[in-house]
């Protein structure tokens, strides 16, 4: 039996933001092996300037990002879909060992197999220094966004 991670494509506005409002979430819980497991066992990934491949190196990626991007949460919204591609934007913030707060602002593209698992993700980000009173991501230490959270376009961003 196949694993299996719907909604499944071809993706509809409704399951794209569905798809995208649970890539977030899964995230924002910050557990590298469940998040891992909504990639395909050779997910190939480009993040920044790393390139890698497969589920034990995202556990490692996520593992060594989580330890230095303290107090992470994240927002995402759809931006585009077809077939069995989505594309989002995204931000988050973060503050590093030293206190130094981050918004990190993105784009990805992610490319499903048939079984809605991740087989590809491209990310494209740039942070941003910001003083702890320009924060605007504000809910539990760990976990989703809640519901009437803003989202990144009703933040202006």
């Amino acid at each position: 039996m196949s694993e299996s991670r719907p909604p499944l494509p071809p993706f509809t506005a409704e399951t794209a933001a569905r798809k995208v409002r649970a890539a977030e979430d899964g995230w924002n819980g910050r557990n590298p092996e469940k998040v891992s497991l909504a990639y395909t066992p050779d997910s190939r990934w480009r993040n920044r300037a790393e390139i890698f491949s497969g589920r034990e190196a995202i556990v490692a990626f996520l593992t060594r990002k989580w330890q230095q991007e303290h107090e992470y949460r994240l927002i995402k919204e759809l931006w585009a879909f077809h077939g069995d591609r989505i594309a989002v934007r995204f931000a988050y913030e973060f503050h590093d060992a030293s206190g130094a707060w981050f918004r990190a602002y993105g784009n990805e593209n992610w490319e499903f197999d048939e079984n809605g698992l991740m087989r590809a993700r491209h990310a494209s980000i740039n942070d941003r220094p910001i003083t702890e009173s320009e924060r605007l991501f504000h809910w539990d230490r760990s976990g989703p966004r809640p519901a009437d959270h803003p989202s990144l376009s009703d933040l202006g961003l």
